[in-house]
């Protein structure tokens, strides 16, 4: 007789009648445990899977930073049992909560952009862009004529880049700012694999980069491409136009009229008349008298010489002095000195004769 190999389906447990309509039981506990307005709305209730009359209460919740989580209470009845008690409040998350992230260890959540100048990262025992190199059995000795060769061939070290690593670096360097699609190369005229400042690379990364060894170029010291370029490329050149000159913004030449408003001077007060209503007395004027001018002094006339020829005659000297005094109040007063001076010339003569 043939037997069936189909396993039995598993049981739905039936959700317990008694433990779904303990509601309010369901909600005191949450508030009891959360506080007061922080349970919301009742979500539903769901019969717990592998277990026998006990239901699963959700009330929302209506605290800062918790949207999208519920509180989560467990009610069970005991067999025979006519009323439901809690066994379990927890709050968890639904399917549009805000969660935090992974667990990343501490050694993955480093990115290259982190590492600072003074940072040590901690030695990879498997990184898979390493591969084993070569050992030279006496590299530092003296007596291995192949040392130096060695080493230029980077052979002694314990791990050397391998295809991998090769292949990450290069997809790094030519997708990135080194490589043709940068800013600077696609307005070049020629690229680098043309300029006398790039040194390639050795190994099987030198068919397609190199280092920019031009000080006056933005990538100087990095690696770039063979079909990067920028504008310091050692065989390109530009056309030196003169530059225009502005024209001035002052006109020398130019004659600008200019008008000169003076300010209003202060109207005069008017002059009130003396009259017999007005009762106003005029305020008399100060006037100014003239200094007295000084007196001239008096001329005195010279002694004559004793014995002096007279024979080239009397020589004549008018002095005259004008003295004109003015102020505010024009008094000019002139006085004029006019005196003739006789003065006798000659040679003195001889008392022998």
């Amino acid at each position: 007789m043939p037997t069936s190999t189909s396993s039995p389906r598993a049981r739905r447990p039936a959700k317990d009648a008694v433990g779904a309509a303990a509601v309010d039981l369901a909600r005191a506990a949450a508030v009891e445990v959360a506080g007061e307005g922080q349970v919301g709305e009742h979500l539903g209730s769901a019969a717990e899977p592998g277990a026998d009359r006990v239901v699963v209460h959700r009330f929302a919740s209506t605290g800062a930073g918790y949207r999208g989580w519920a509180w989560t209470v467990v009610v069970a009845r005991a067999p025979r049992a006519k009323v439901a008690t809690v066994s379990e409040v927890v709050l968890l998350p639904a399917g549009d909560a805000v969660l935090a992230p992974s667990w990343l260890p501490w050694a993955e959540r480093l990115q290259p952009g982190d590492v600072g100048p003074t940072d040590v990262l901690p030695r990879v025992a498997d990184d898979p862009r390493l591969v084993q190199g070569y050992e030279a059995t006496d590299v530092a000795g003296a007596g291995d004529a192949d040392a130096a060769a060695l080493s230029a061939l980077g052979l002694g070290r314990a791990r050397v880049l391998g295809p991998l690593g090769r292949a990450e670096a290069a997809t790094r360097w030519y997708d990135g700012d080194a490589g043709p699609g940068a800013p600077s190369a696609r307005a070049a005229s020629a690229a680098c694999a043309s300029c006398g400042f790039f040194v390639p690379l050795s190994g099987s990364l030198r068919a397609v980069f190199g280092v920019c060894a031009n000080d006056w170029s933005p990538d100087d010291g990095r690696v770039v491409s063979t079909d990067h370029g920028c504008g310091a490329h050692s065989e390109t050149d530009v056309v030196v136009e003169p530059e225009p000159l502005a024209p001035p913004i002052l006109d020398d030449e130019a004659l600008e009229p200019v008008v000169i408003e003076r300010p209003a001077t202060a109207e005069a007060a008017p002059v009130v008349e003396p009259g017999p209503a007005s009762g106003v007395e005029p305020e008399p004027v100060p006037v100014l008298e003239a200094e007295p001018v000084a007196e001239a002094a008096p001329v005195v006339e010279p002694e004559p010489v004793a014995g002096a020829a007279a024979s080239e005659g009397p020589g004549t000297v008018e002095v005259s002095t004008s003295v004109e005094v003015t102020d505010r109040v024009e008094v000019t007063e002139s006085v004029e000195v006019s005196e003739r001076v006789e003065v006798v010339t000659g040679e003195p003569a001889d008392p022998a004769s």
